[in-house]
């Protein structure tokens, strides 16, 4: 599709639930631009408080958005559980006071939220086309077990039935869904995505990296993420540990914060390895791009294994070789030895060897990164994924 999107749709309500930091910020952000730059009106309605463009960008995952966020996290899980239920009174009342107010859009884009079914009831009662994208279910393991599972189930099935479509992070996710509510609407899968001018840096700024960084003659293999356990950056570095003091050429720089870090800072500490293991804390988004220059190879311990792992595609964007576990959704968008490598889940004896292998070869790793570098611009870019969008919301519409 070469022509301006603006020519098939014109104006987009964007609705979610969510923060508005961290990854699901850059989601937003991401679609949201994406759709703006080929001249399409895109109105966001946000939980209050959480508009992802005003949200602060460095906001720890843990850390909630606003007074009022704080409060509610704080409450027993039914009692949560019926909060964001009883939310959807807010979303339809102000769903339906915009569209009252600036008229008819051409489809609704909502980021499920879990008991969320409002606006799906909305869209169809005005005849809308409502997409739903979805990164988020019931039917998956969650650090706060669901207390009214069974409602949140039944909710569930009947928004995915009645949305005029969905959108997937992966295949592997839409399978599990179809299985557990069997029929829904029909559906795409769209992995993330980065833009690549948002992931350039130039030899000047890679060299002031690593001076700053103190990098220079070393091979860097990055990190970028949470420190939470489920992203197993702790349990990574505890594996390598022994096996850096004979590779002083090897540095690890790890970027971001989270429950885990004063963990991994005091182990470094006591076990000496502060020149090799740089914890250079939680960053603004927006600085991102300069500590990646700095990188040579990036390692992801661990991911969801229906997930679309963000930091993957910002990896690769910049032109950074990297090392992820072999799920699905990353065999999907890695090609083994061409834009990276993998290992398997859980064993990170794995990533470490693979670490420690590739590392010693910085020609093989520039290879690697230019080639993904080059698979981000030619089809996974910001722009691709709207398109896609465009192109299904035309076709569920008959057009």
């Amino acid at each position: 599709m070469d022509e301006k999107l603006s020519k098939l749709v014109e104006r987009v309500l964007y609705h979610h639930r969510t923060q508005g930091k961290a990854v699901e910020g850059v989601h937003i952000r991401g679609i949201t631009d994406a759709l703006r730059a080929d001249g399409v009106e895109v109105d966001i309605i946000s939980l209050p408080g959480a508009d992802p463009y005003a949200s602060p960008k460095t906001m720890s995952p843990t850390r909630q958005a606003t007074p009022l966020m704080k409060l509610v996290a704080r409450f027993p899980e039914p009692l949560f559980e019926l909060t964001e239920l009883a939310y959807n009174a807010v979303a339809a009342w102000r769903v339906w006071r915009h569209l009252s107010s600036k008229g008819r859009v051409d489809f609704i884009y909502e980021r499920y939220s879990l008991f969320m079914f409002a606006v799906v009831w909305l869209a169809k009662l005005k005849k809308i086309p409502m997409i739903l994208e979805v990164n988020d279910s019931a039917m998956v393991e969650r650090v706060r077990p669901l207390y009214f599972l069974r409602m949140a189930k039944a909710i569930e099935g009947w928004t995915f039935r009645n949305a005029a479509g969905l959108v997937f992070v992966s295949s592997v996710f839409r399978d599990r869904i179809q299985a557990a509510h069997g029929t829904i609407a029909p559906a795409i899968i769209t992995p993330n995505a980065a833009n690549i001018d948002k992931f350039t840096s130039t030899p000047e700024q890679r060299a002031a990296a690593r001076a700053k960084w103190k990098l220079d003659g070393k091979v860097v293999c990055g990190y970028l993420g949470a420190f939470l356990p489920w992203h197993a950056i702790d349990k990574f570095v505890f594996e390598i540990a022994d096996q850096l003091k004979a590779r002083p050429d090897l540095v690890l720089l790890l970027v971001g914060d989270g429950s885990t870090f004063p963990e991994v800072s005091e182990f470094v500490r006591k076990r000496g390895l502060q020149d090799q293991v740089i914890l250079a804390g939680r960053v603004a988004h927006d600085d991102v791009p300069g500590l990646l220059a700095a990188m040579d190879m990036a390692i992801l311990p661990s991911a969801g294994d229906y997930t679309s792992p963000m930091k993957l595609f910002e990896f690769m964007a910049c032109g950074i070789a990297p090392v992820a576990p072999n799920f699905l959704p990353i065999r999907e968008v890695l090609k083994e030895g061409v834009t990276g490598w993998t290992f398997t889940p859980g064993r990170l004896d794995e990533a470490v060897s693979m670490v420690l292998s590739k590392s010693v070869d910085t020609q093989a790793l520039h290879q690697v990164g230019v080639a993904a570098r080059a698979y981000i611009a030619a089809e996974r870019q910001w722009r691709h994924n709207v398109v896609q969008l465009v192109e299904f919301v035309m076709k569920l519409s008959g057009r």
